[in-house]
């Protein structure tokens, strides 16, 4: 794809994220169906695995039978009840993953049409590092940013300089 034209400016970070750590043909278990950026990965040439749509709260064998040499999980983790569980599950030797962090401005997202999507958790950098740790996982390389919206009022504009996300690359303990 089109580095520039990406619909999200969160695609194009993730990808040089996820591209200055490890380059195609990496093979990828992508928590999550397939969606709009693990078909930008597979154009960019790593072999992407989605998992099914299994409730991986309660069902990790998918995770725990993979052979992927990187997990990825974008915006993934504040959905789980239980993301220690999911992360420990994970028998890869590299995880990138990004979550959004809680912003002292806005309630936690919540779907008014969606029951699945909403957000369980909403870190504060913290607190995902502490998971991460907890889980085994080293954080080799971390960056956060700010996701602005198109819309009138103070709480768009706090997006402009407030950073939303939180992406890491990660190692596995030793």
């Amino acid at each position: 794809m089109y580095e520039n034209t990406y619909p999200e400016k969160r695609f194009r970070i993730t990808l040089e994220f996820l591209k200055k750590h490890a380059s195609p043909p990496s093979t990828v278990l992508d928590l999550g169906v397939p969606n709009p950026f693990s078909e930008i990965l597979t154009s960019k040439g790593y072999d992407v695995e989605n998992t099914k749509g299994q409730d991986l709260d309660v069902d990790q064998s998918q995770l725990k039978s993979s052979s992927a040499e990187i997990t990825t999980a974008f915006e993934i983790f504040e959905h789980l009840l239980s993301p220690l569980e999911v992360l420990k599950s994970l028998k890869s030797e590299y995880l990138f993953t990004s979550v959004p962090l809680k912003l002292w401005f806005a309630k936690a997202y919540q779907s008014k049409t969606d029951p699945w999507d909403r957000h369980y958790h909403e870190f504060e950098q913290w607190q995902f590092e502490w998971l991460l740790d907890k889980a085994g996982w080293e954080i080799i390389d971390s960056k956060s940013f700010t996701h602005p919206i198109k819309k009138i009022g103070i709480r768009p504009i706090l997006r402009y300089f407030t950073p939303r996300y939180y992406l890491v690359f990660c190692k596995r303990k030793p």
